[in-house]
């Protein structure tokens, strides 16, 4: 049985950070090591973020919705005035938000041929969120 989580953590969660490491290196001019120790990666993980090598199995770079937070991640962490509860809620707030618009079924789908997307309303209800700030 696939939980969906299991699908975020490989496809959302490392879109988010690809999306975190580019602004935190192109808005605040920030060294790819200093991106990989904020974000609890390596430098050669940012380098490939950045390059489009990893983090690029889901395209959430123009979900409206997700932007702002991406944004409030990215401004904490550069300021570093935020706990890492803090840091770590805005990443599953927006994890929900791709999962309730349902932008992760195909890849469901793809790991676990068995699941009928058209008939899963897991993300889509919220019954698998595991965080609302």
């Amino acid at each position: 049985m696939l939980i969906p989580c299991e699908v975020a953590v490989k496809s959302v969660i490392p879109a988010l950070r690809a999306l975190v490491a580019k602004e935190l290196t192109q808005k605040y001019d920030m060294k790819q090591n200093d991106v990989a120790n904020l974000l609890g990666v390596t430098q050669a993980a940012v380098s490939k973020y950045n390059r489009h090598v990893r983090g690029r199995v889901l395209d959430i770079e123009k979900i409206d919705d997700v932007q702002p937070i991406i944004l409030e991640i990215v401004d904490l962490l550069a300021s570093k005035r935020a706990s890492r509860d803090a840091i770590i809620a805005k990443f599953c707030f927006a994890c929900q938000i791709v999962r309730e618009k349902r932008l992760m079924c195909h890849l469901c789908e793809r790991y676990d041929p068995s699941i009928n997307v058209k008939l899963c309303i897991v993300c889509s209800s919220g019954a698998g969120n595991c965080f609302k700030p």
